[in-house]
C-alpha cells in the first residue's frame, strides 16, 4: 500500500525497527533484514512488498506507525536511510511515470499519469497535501517524524550507502543485535545521475522543491549546498545521524566485561 501510514517494520523477537522510505534502497534493505527472521520465508513471495512483512513472516514482524514506533524508542533500536530529495524525485518520476505504462493507482489518484512532463509532475506534487501523497514522493521527514521528533536512532544516507551500512552493522553490534550482513542491491535502475541537472533546469523549479521538501533538506542535508545536491551521488563524505551511540557503547562494554572471568 503506497499510501499506508505504517512506515516502520517492527520485529517481534528482536528489539529492532526499520523506518522504510520508498526509493531509498528499500527493497535491498528488506532483503537483508530477511536474514534476521527465524523461520524461512515461503518461496516465491516478494520480500520487498509491505504485505510480506505484514502477513508472511509467521508473525515475526508487523508494520507500525511513527507514533507507535516512538512509544517503543526506549526498548527498541530503530534505523532508516534517506536520499537527496532532488535525486529521489527524479528516481520516482523515471520509475513510476516514464519506465512503466501503468502508473500505480495511488499516483493516479494524485493526478499523475504516464509520460507527463517533469514540470507537470512537480506542479502536481505542489498542489497536494503531504498526507495524501504516495509514499514514493511524500517528504521523508513525514515518514520518519512523530510530531517534531525524529524517531530512528540511526539515519544513514543513500549517497554513502556502503560506508553508512557498515556503520549501521557496527551500531547494531553495540545494541546487542545480530548482524544483517552485506547489503544486496535490488531494483537499481539509475546509475547515471546527470539527469538531475537536466530536469531541474530552472530556478523556479528548484525553489519549488526546496519549499515543498524543506524539512527533508533542513534535517538530513543541511550540510550540503543546493548545487552539490543537484550533482546527485557526488556528495562529500559525511557521518550518519546517530542518537544514543555513547550509551550503547558503554552498555556493550559492560556486557563484555561481565563475560570475562574474574
Amino acid at each position: 500500500m503506497s499510501t499506508s501510514p505504517e512506515h516502520f517494520i517492527l520485529f517481534r523477537d528482536l528489539p529492532l525497527m526499520y523506518g522504510r522510505v520508498p526509493k531509498v534502497a528499500n527493497s535491498s534493505i528488506k532483503v537483508a533484514l530477511c536474514k534476521l527472521l527465524s523461520n524461512r520465508p515461503e518461496e516465491g513471495l516478494r520480500k520487498s512488498a509491505d504485505r510480506f512483512w505484514r502477513e508472511n513472516t509467521h508473525g515475526e514482524t508487523t508494520l507500525v506507525t511513527p507514533e507507535q514506533a516512538r512509544d517503543l524508542r526506549r526498548s527498541h533500536f530503530s534505523f532508516s536511510f534517506v536520499r537527496n530529495p532532488f535525486d529521489r524525485l527524479v528516481a520516482a518520476y523515471n520509475n513510476k511515470l516514464i519506465e512503466i505504462q501503468e502508473v500505480p493507482q495511488p499516483m493516479q489518484r494524485m493526478g499523475l499519469f504516464h509520460g507527463m512532463a517533469f514540470e507537470q509532475f512537480i506542479a502536481c506534487l505542489g498542489s497536494i497535501e503531504p498526507e495524501l501523497m504516495d509514499n514514493h514522493v511524500r517528504p521523508q521527514a513525514d515518514l520518519l517524524f512523530c510530531e517534531n521528533a525524529l524517531v530512528p536512532k540511526f539515519v544513514g544516507r543513500m549517497e554513502h550507502m556502503r560506508s553508512h551500512w557498515r556503520k549501521l552493522r557496527h551500531r547494531m553490534t553495540l545494541e546487542g543485535l545480530p548482524a544483517v550482513g552485506r547489503l544486496p542491491f535490488k531494483n537499481v535502475r539509475r546509475r547515471e545521475r546527470s539527469d538531475i541537472h537536466s530536469l531541474f533546469s530552472s530556478t523556479a523549479l528548484i525553489d519549488r522543491v526546496l519549499c515543498m521538501y524543506e524539512r527533508d533538506f533542513q534535517t538530513f542535508y543541511r550540510d550540503y549546498s543546493v548545487e552539490q545536491l543537484l550533482q546527485g551521488d557526488a556528495l562529500p563524505p559525511s557521518r550518519p545521524m546517530q542518537r544514543g551511540r555513547g550509551k550503547a557503547r558503554r552498555r556493550h562494554r559492560r556486557q563484555l566485561a561481565a563475560t570475562i572471568p574474574a
